[in-house]
């Protein structure tokens, strides 16, 4: 593999194209009907002031300074006689016994959906906390990660691709945290290779079913969370699997097109109580611009158009080969767009760590980096052990002659 240094160099020229095209668009100044509510999508309040905020407000080039206080690199990775570039983060602790951990987001995301966290894993305050080497890679087709070889690329091609960057930056054994999209490639490491050692995921889209007695009050919750996205959330799922070129060149070099298309996803995915704040439009905007400036706005939807659909997750996840065999973590924030419960959660891996949190929602790591923080130090710092043998398992997806070590 060959591994090379990579900088985020956005130019000037570019910069100012960005603000041009801003100024030049006409943004709706009505909603669509008087009165339209967020059933229709985000106010249009809501757009003026992202809108307002990136024209005048927003200074990318210390965005870009910021964003480069991480070593970036690009990996040239041969899988299936092609080169594969693949854009990453890889930031080492200074500690002899840090855990390697590699960061895999989903969509509308990218590798600055961790930012917020990074640093503290590498190197937490308390001493007696475990520390981290972490690798934040790009998915194939975001960000500067080039796109899929060819048609039908799945989410176990990338955990395969990962995998072998994990091993070709030195590591013999990993653990990975992942939600969304990114969930599905680390189910992939963690039931399939024996280098993954631990998974934590806070994304696990299994239904509570109607013949399930006696829910409990978060339960209920959870399902009205959980149907609500079905009936009303998924337009943008169904476009990006069917028409993902019509909706791609509609977008791509139209940022307030792509502020509506990925910006509408960080406020109906999040915890009522963390939006309208700044910090929260600043994330917002800062992931708008990597779309808009590494022109991925296209390759970025084929996880929709070549895997399983919405409907297909659960059944998805609860296959007899996906169950992740190593120690599994999850966390079920509540405002998740398909938010997991300990029973639905539990028979999809061997879940030894679980954790429910109520003012959070599907960008973790964004939304509540402490929460993140503690549960990668408390799962990883208890669970991952670097000779953890993984064991067969039955039918019934529980792990037949236990763990090495004991466990």
């Amino acid at each position: 593999m060959e591994t090379s240094p990579f900088e985020i160099d956005v130019s000037d020229a570019e910069v100012a194209r960005l603000k041009r095209k801003l100024q030049d668009t006409r943004v709706p100044t009505h909603p669509i009907v008087p009165g339209a509510d967020r059933d229709y999508g985000p106010p249009i309040q809501w757009f003026h002031r992202l809108y307002t905020k990136w024209l005048h407000d927003f200074d990318w080039s210390t965005v870009q300074q910021y964003l480069n206080r991480h070593q970036h690199y690009i990996a040239s990775i041969e899988d299936k006689g092609y080169t594969r570039r693949v854009h990453f983060t890889h930031t080492k602790s200074s500690r002899s016994n840090a855990i390697p951990l590699i960061l895999v987001h989903g969509w509308p995301g990218s590798f600055y959906e961790f930012d917020r966290v990074v640093d503290s894993l590498v190197s937490p305050e308390n001493a007696a906390d475990p520390a981290f080497h972490v690798v934040v890679p790009s998915l194939p087709g975001f960000c500067w990660s080039s796109g899929p070889p060819t048609r039908g690329w799945t989410m176990q091609d990338t955990a395969r691709v990962l995998n072998k960057l994990m091993l070709q930056l030195g590591y013999s054994s990993y653990a990975v945290q992942a939600g969304d999209w990114g969930s599905f490639v680390a189910r992939e490491m963690g039931s399939k290779f024996p280098e993954c050692k631990a998974v934590h995921l806070n994304f696990c889209p299994v239904a509570l079913g109607d013949d399930i007695p006696d829910l409990t009050p978060r339960e209920r919750k959870v399902k009205e969370r959980f149907n609500d996205w079905d009936d009303n959330h998924l337009g943008y799922a169904v476009t990006m699997r069917s028409r993902p070129h019509t909706i791609g060149v509609a977008l791509n070099d139209n940022p307030v097109g792509i502020l509506a298309w990925v910006g509408e996803k960080y406020v109906e995915a999040v915890a009522p109580g963390n939006l309208n704040n700044d910090d929260w439009d600043h994330a917002i905007l800062v992931t708008c611009s990597l779309y808009y400036f590494s022109g991925c706005l296209m390759t970025s939807q084929l996880p929709y158009f070549e895997n399983v659909k919405h409907a297909g997750f659960g059944e998805y996840f609860l296959r007899k080969e996906n169950y992740i065999a190593v120690p599994f973590g999850y966390t079920s924030f509540l405002y998740d767009t398909r938010p997991g419960t300990e029973r639905t959660v539990r028979p999809t891996g061997r879940l030894v760590y679980y954790r429910e949190v109520d003012d959070g929602g599907h960008f973790a790591a964004l939304e509540r980096p402490d929460v993140f923080l503690e549960d990668c130090q408390n799962f990883f710092g208890e669970w991952y052990k670097p000779s953890l043998i993984q064991h067969s398992q039955s039918h019934s997806g529980q792990v037949h002659g236990g763990l090495a070590l004991g466990l």
